[in-house]
């Protein structure tokens, strides 16, 4: 493999690694996409997006369904024979006499029914209606994890370029190391333990260097599917706009009644404990009797035998009571199955309170957690780079040796890979405590995009 080296490389790794990756925006052209316009893109295309508004649109249309159990039914029949009539009676000789008579008859119904009390429709309308508050809290819900997905695969897309970065700066001075040790050990100062050090972590870097590839065009991958679109380039992170800032309100326990107002996964499971109340009324019902109103209009013609011209209309209101006296059980047993089912989203929704609690707590301590850590992490990095300069000026002065130095430049390509996850880190829990409480709206990624440079 032919591997290029750009002199600007040569510079000190924490210079590019630092001010957000700037080895890697040489890389990039200048309309690299950037997290907002991954993001519009995948409302688009994201096919688990598109899933959940189809469901939310098939669950939307249980309302007007159930409205219409309960309003007026009128309905029309039209029916026409043709009556074929053989009649068989003895004569005045004691002769059986057969007689055919053919003629058309018609009916014409028409019938208005109206409800007037029946609880299990009641009880249906108010399910459905919980139904679809359940399913527009489901979509809310994968909007927000949608925002989530796609930053946290963008950021670790980011995180791998910064990766690749590292092993290709890793490689110019493993590379200048080696050259190093064979020019002391041709001059009869060195020793060969230097160049073989210096070897076998150029033969390493390159393998890891392999791997970190595979890595970059995995995450560009994830970042496609999401889009449906192809993405080579990505904006990288501009560490100068970014700020580091505790959560407002900086409370946990604000955090938790938000959460709880406004979480669409409680708003989901709130709608399901109230479907499931309903279920039982459902149920209930079975027991109730129930009172239609109906006007009916009919009009027959020759229904009658003996008189094929007779013209009938009928014109009838009536009410209709229905008593359910036994069923053998069956509503008693639907009762309790419904029951339990309750029983179940109770529970549910308190374990889904349990749970959220639990994860904002996690993503509101990881945001306010790494804010002094990527500070201390900063300050590790100008200490290592102090490392790494004093190491190479001791070595040219003959007190370091090469594995020193490249002792010193390990140590500040881990500060520089932790200090890089670190800020993704804080940035992917900021957005996922706002999603928690229903806020990673575009207004949360364009805030979260700001940070980002071409």
């Amino acid at each position: 493999m032919k591997h290029h080296v750009n002199p600007m490389r040569r510079q000190p790794v924490a210079k590019w690694i630092v001010a957000g990756s700037a080895l890697l925006g040489l890389s990039l052209p200048v309309q690299a996409m950037d997290l907002l316009q991954v993001y519009q893109a995948a409302q688009v295309q994201d096919d688990t997006l598109q899933a959940a508004r189809a469901k939310a649109a098939a669950d939307r249309e249980r309302l007007p369904q159930a409205r219409a159990q309960m309003l007026p039914n009128l309905s029309a029949s039209l029916s026409r024979t043709q009556n074929q009539l053989e009649s068989t009676t003895p004569n005045a000789l004691g002769k059986d006499q057969t007689t055919n008579t053919d003629y058309p008859s018609s009916n014409k119904t028409v019938s208005l029914r109206q409800p007037l009390y029946r609880p299990q429709l009641v009880a249906q309308y108010r399910q459905a209606r919980a139904q679809v508050d359940d399913a527009e809290a489901a979509l809310a819900l994968e909007e927000q994890n949608l925002a989530v997905r796609v930053s946290v695969a963008y950021f670790e897309a980011l995180l791998t370029y910064d990766q690749l970065a590292l092993l290709q700066a890793q490689q110019v001075a493993y590379t200048t190391q080696l050259d190093a040790a064979r020019k002391t050990f041709e001059a009869g100062s060195g020793i060969r333990t230097d160049i073989d050090e210096a070897q076998a972590s150029l033969d390493m870097n390159l393998a890891q260097e392999l791997e970190a590839r595979q890595n970059v065009a995995y995450t560009l991958q994830r970042l496609q599917s999401m889009t449906r679109a192809p993405i080579d380039k990505l904006a990288t992170l501009n560490v100068d706009k970014l700020e580091l800032l505790a959560p407002q309100p900086d409370n946990l326990e604000d955090w938790n009644v938000r959460a709880e107002q406004s979480s669409p996964q409680i708003q989901s499971l709130k709608a399901q404990v109230e479907i499931a109340r309903q279920e039982v009324n459902k149920a209930k019902s079975g027991h109730q009797p129930t009172l239609d109103a109906v006007a009916q209009w009919q009009r027959s013609e020759s229904e009658s035998v003996t008189n094929t011209s007779n013209r009938y209309t009928n014109r009838s209101v009536s009410l209709q009571l229905n008593i359910p006296l036994f069923g053998g059980g069956y509503v008693n047993a639907t009762v309790r199955q419904a029951l339990a089912s309750l029983e179940r989203a109770e529970h549910t929704l308190e374990a889904g309170r349990h749970d959220l609690r639990l994860r904002v707590h996690k993503e509101f301590r990881s945001v306010t957690e790494n804010i002094p850590r990527i500070k201390a992490l900063e300050q590790a990095l100008r200490s290592a780079d102090q490392l790494v300069l004093s190491s190479r000026k001791s070595f040219q002065a003959g007190s370091r040796t090469v594995i020193d130095i490249h002792n010193a430049e390990q140590q500040r390509v881990k500060v520089l890979r932790d200090l890089a996850q670190a800020r993704y880190m804080y940035l992917i829990s900021k957005l996922t405590l706002l999603a928690l409480v229903g806020s990673a709206d575009m207004d949360a990624v364009v805030a979260l995009n700001s940070v980002l440079q071409n």
